[in-house]
């Protein structure tokens, strides 16, 4: 039997097909039997991560190989110092790594904990409490309200029974369960009444089924199975230092071959040119880039924090830079999670309603002017009648409170009231009831008040067949049955309607106003109910629903929604701005979604809605030609939402998927970056993803994704400092071989430069404020050239001049005193101090995209208190006599040091000139205007 088909078969074929009866359930010897045939109700982790593992795994990367390569060949030419300083950076770079990945592998431990820990289970007759793992296909199993349904059941008996299933199927309300047959083929999820998914939970009501699927076969078991079979995709910054490991391997190859084979063409000796050319490759390898990049990274992530964005995997931060699409579940996401009465229908008026959220603040307003209860006998009665037909409570709490009680349950827009410390308005209950109960609260008719005045005598519940739900009250004057319900299913059962002050029959007339008005909140996404009321004659007996629920007073309409967060709209317009899709993922009905999108802003002229049945019919080449022009997805499986995110990246996208439910988890994983909720994401969300927002707000994933440029541009920026400066070391050498020169730096220079003077500096590139454009450009492409936009040729140019300088520094110094025994000592410390120099005055041009005179040099804090630092950094090995004959160098007189600054300058300052003259030549081409070209966003 396929799972699909539960859903489709009576009580008598259930009980017949798994040899068990309702009444005495499964013997202990059949249970016994079926868990071994069956296995255990748990779900898999698959092969767990041992720390071991996962910190072996931090010295894969490719730029750490080279490393290891540069250590052993530092070794094997007996420079042990530098063998053991890069050691010490590697070491570093897997301990940074791997503290933070730590957690990555979690997913699937939170998974089992939102599976029951026991079961309520009939065995050989009796009732008994087993672990839920004991479970076993066919067992009959017992819940009621607070319970946590333990595996998919197929529901036998239900009395008004609520589940909650927004951790599975993204819908809002709790969904009312009941046990008739569905004939239906292929349906949602959440349109499976009759089923009860393992993990969540019974909300209201009680009820009995039989256990149709366990473990692993379970809708959850689905989704563990998904994330175990996704991988987490490569980010772009790790392919791109991968590409650039590469091309430093080809470059070091390539120059020792070159050397090797020009010394012994000169007659130099095989094995010194060979060893010269090898240390010539060690020192266009940037040993302290990896450690860089990770420190980078990990400032960038502290920077985040103080966002309310929290960073669990370290390449991720730059993957938000590129990110061209964001798909949002709508849910808790980009709305509130609180359902809230927005307009009312009483008496013939519309009339709008003020305030969100479960707070009792807010206003009723007829025309634009707030209505007042004393004068308004009709509203009064509407609004006592949804306080008092009602199970929901709302209470007053505080953050540290709600967390600790109610942790991930309900968030809205007072989430950012929770900071400083303000109360906040946590709902028990129903939260269709809730929205009723908030409104009454506005206009003062608390339940404290009501209390006061009415004393519930009995209760009618809501069931789904007859839609409706009564009470009846007593109160001083006399007894009242409160009805609320189905407008349509309530209006066949009222005599009279509240019209204009006073009660009239409910004539055809005035039916179809009703039924007008109600599909027209209807058609704007609205969840609509009628409410209704009698007064009981003097010792009348309602003993059923159908005497109570007869000839009552229809009083009017309340249309609710859960609205969207009052942030997000502005949100989206920035992501627009910035080149980046934004694309709403449901699980909820398609009218809801598509009403939301457009109060957002988030459906497009030309774009379209796309449900999961239409997507269940179309493959991956159907979906892959309609994904760029769909704005909303709506009433979609998990299976479904990972095949949105495959498909978007097929079509060249990085795809930031957002959610806070179970049945965002795996689609979360798959995405380049999986964005999940900190308030009310579950734990199988957040360790599924790499981001997490503190506050669940949508408009901190924008803060996020500027933070993300701007780290990727200054991972740019000292890139290009580290390699530029990398490229003037080799040339220095280089050329000198070739000229026939003594060698202008020693070994122990070059890797002092490379792993001290250079890294203070590169990390204060990486804190380096974004420029003012940084969010007006569309994302950058996944694939993109690390050394694109110029940045190869600013790399070489640069460093052509620096090598220039150094060697003419070197050779000038050279000539001075040819015959002094320590004039190669000199000429080299001069050498070391121009390379330097160079370097420390070039890396405030990194600091600019145009050049050096287009941003303040004293603007980094941190880079200038880095530059002063190399800079004492450099005199201490020069000018302190216990390191100068480590590192081969002797103090400089005036005149050395005047020439060392010339010749510094030169290459930022001709290059920075160069740049202001060709940009002044590029306007005078285009009549002094600047041309921005604007971003468009794929439709």
């Amino acid at each position: 039997m396929e799972q699909k088909s539960w859903h489709r078969l009576g009580a008598e074929e259930l009980q017949k097909m798994f040899g068990v009866h309702p009444e005495s359930g499964l013997s202990g010897e059949d249970a016994a039997q079926r868990l071994k045939e069956n296995g255990h109700n748990e779900l898999s982790e698959g092969d767990a991560i041992s720390p071991l593992t996962l910190l072996l795994n931090q010295f894969k990367d490719f730029m750490i190989l080279v490393l290891m390569g540069a250590t052993l060949i530092s070794g094997l030419l007996g420079e042990y110092l530098d063998a053991i300083t890069i050691v010490a950076i590697i070491l570093l770079n897997g301990i940074l790594g791997f503290v933070q990945e730590f957690r990555a592998e979690r997913s699937l431990r939170a998974l089992k904990q939102l599976s029951a820990p026991a079961a309520k289970v009939l065995r050989g007759g009796k009732v008994e409490h087993i672990p839920a793992k004991m479970l076993v296909p066919g067992d009959i199993v017992l819940l009621e309200s607070g319970d946590r349904i333990p595996a998919d059941v197929r529901w036998l008996q239900c009395s008004a029974l609520y589940a909650e299933e927004s951790a599975l199927t993204g819908e809002s309300l709790p969904v009312s369960k009941h046990a008739e047959v569905i004939h239906a083929d292929e349906i949602p999820l959440g349109d499976q009444k009759n089923i009860g998914f393992m993990g969540t939970m019974v909300t209201r009501g009680t009820g009995r089924a039989i256990v149709v699927r366990t473990g692993m076969d379970t809708e959850m078991g689905k989704i563990a199975d998904l994330i175990l079979n996704t991988e987490s995709q490569e980010t772009p910054l790790q392919h791109r230092l991968e590409q650039l490991g590469k091309i430093l391997i080809y470059v070091s190859l390539g120059l020792t071959i070159v050397v090797v084979i020009a010394g012994i063409l000169h007659g130099q000796p095989a094995a010194a040119m060979f060893l010269a050319g090898v240390s010539l490759a060690v020192a266009a390898i940037p040993e302290g880039l990896p450690a860089i990049v990770t420190i980078a990274l990990a400032l960038g992530v502290q920077r985040m924090i103080k966002r309310k964005a929290i960073v669990r995997k370290l390449p991720s931060v730059e993957t938000l830079g590129c990110a061209s699409v964001i798909c949002s579940d709508k849910t808790g996401t980009l709305t509130q999670n609180k359902m809230t009465v927005t307009r009312l229908w009483n008496a013939g008026r519309i009339l709008e309603v003020t305030g969100e959220g479960y707070a009792p603040s807010g206003h009723v307003l007829e025309k634009g002017k707030p209505l007042d209860l004393k004068n308004d006998q009709n509203l009064r009665r509407m609004l006592q009648i949804g306080a008092l037909c009602n199970n929901a409570e709302i209470i007053e709490t505080f953050p540290g409170e709600m967390r600790a009680r109610h942790k991930g349950k309900e968030k809205g827009s007072e989430a950012d009231k929770n900071a400083a410390g303000q109360p906040v308005w946590e709902l028990q209950g129903d939260p269709t009831e809730g929205a009723l109960v908030a409104l009454s609260a506005k206009m003062g008719l608390t339940a404290q008040s009501l209390g006061v005045t009415y004393t519930r005598e009995k209760e009618f519940p809501f069931d789904s067949e007859r839609k409706l739900m009564s009470v009846i009250v007593s109160h001083p004057g006399g007894r009242m049955i409160c009805t609320k319900g189905a407008p349509d299913v309530l209006l066949n059962n009222c005599a009279y309607m509240l019209w204009e002050g006073a009660v009239v029959p409910c004539t055809p007339t005035l039916r179809q106003k009703v039924l007008e008005a109600n599909e027209q909140m209807a058609s704007g996404a609205l969840r609509v109910l009628g409410m209704a009321y009698r007064d009981m004659r003097s010792g009348e007996v309602a003993d059923s629903e159908k005497e109570a629920e007869s000839q009552l007073v229809f009083a009017g309409l309340a249309g609710m929604i859960d609205p969207p967060r009052r942030e997000v709209r502005d949100a989206i317009s920035l992501t627009r701005r910035a080149g980046i899709k934004t694309m709403m993922i449901t699980g909820d009905h398609g009218t809801t979604a598509e009403a939301i999108a457009h109060q957002l802003g988030i459906l497009q002229r030309g774009g379209t809605v796309l449900t999961g049945s239409q997507l269940t019919r179309m493959d991956d080449d159907a979906l892959d030609k309609v994904s760029d022009n769909v704005y909303v997805y709506a009433r979609v499986s998990p299976e479904h939402k990972l095949r949105i995110v495959k498909s978007l990246q097929r079509r060249g996208h990085v795809v930031a998927m957002t959610g806070d439910g179970v049945n965002d988890a795996p689609a979360i994983k798959a995405a380049d970056i999986g964005i999940s909720m900190g308030i009310t994401g579950t734990d199988v969300t957040k360790e599924a993803s790499s981001l997490i927002l503190g506050d669940d707000n949508f408009s901190t994933i924008v803060a996020a994704i500027e933070e993300g440029r701007n780290i990727y541009e200054n991972i740019r920026k000292f890139i290009r400092y580290l390699l530029a400066s990398n490229v003037g070391e080799i040339l220095t050498m280089f050329f000198a071989m070739m000229l026939g020169l003594p060698l202008p730096l020693v070994p122990i220079q070059i890797l002092w430069v490379n792993l001290v003077t250079d890294g203070l500096p590169a990390m204060a590139l990486g804190v380096d404020q974004a420029e003012k454009d940084l969010m007006e450009h569309k994302p950058r492409g996944a694939k993109e050239n690390i050394f694109a936009r110029r940045l190869g040729w600013k790399i070489i140019s640069r460093g052509l001049l620096i090598g220039l300088c150094t060697l003419a520094a070197f050779w000038l110094t050279l000539r001075i005193d040819p015959g002094s025994p320590q004039q190669l000592v000199r000429a080299q410390s001069v050498a070391f101090a121009t390379l330097v120099m160079a370097q420390l005055i070039h890396v405030f041009d990194c600091r600019s995209s145009r050049s050096v005179f287009h941003r303040n040099p004293f603007q980094n804090k941190y880079l200038v208190l880095a530059v002063l630092s190399s800079v004492l950094l450099m005199l201490v090995v020069m000018y302190l006599p216990v390191l100068q004959p480590v590192f081969k160098t002797v103090p400089l007189n005036v005149r050395e040091w005047c020439l060392v600054l010339v010749m510094a300058g030169v290459p930022t300052f001709l290059m920075g000139a160069g740049s202001v003259w060709g940009g002044k030549k590029n306007r005078s081409r285009s009549g002094g205007r600047t041309m921005i070209k604007s971003t468009k966003i794929s439709a």
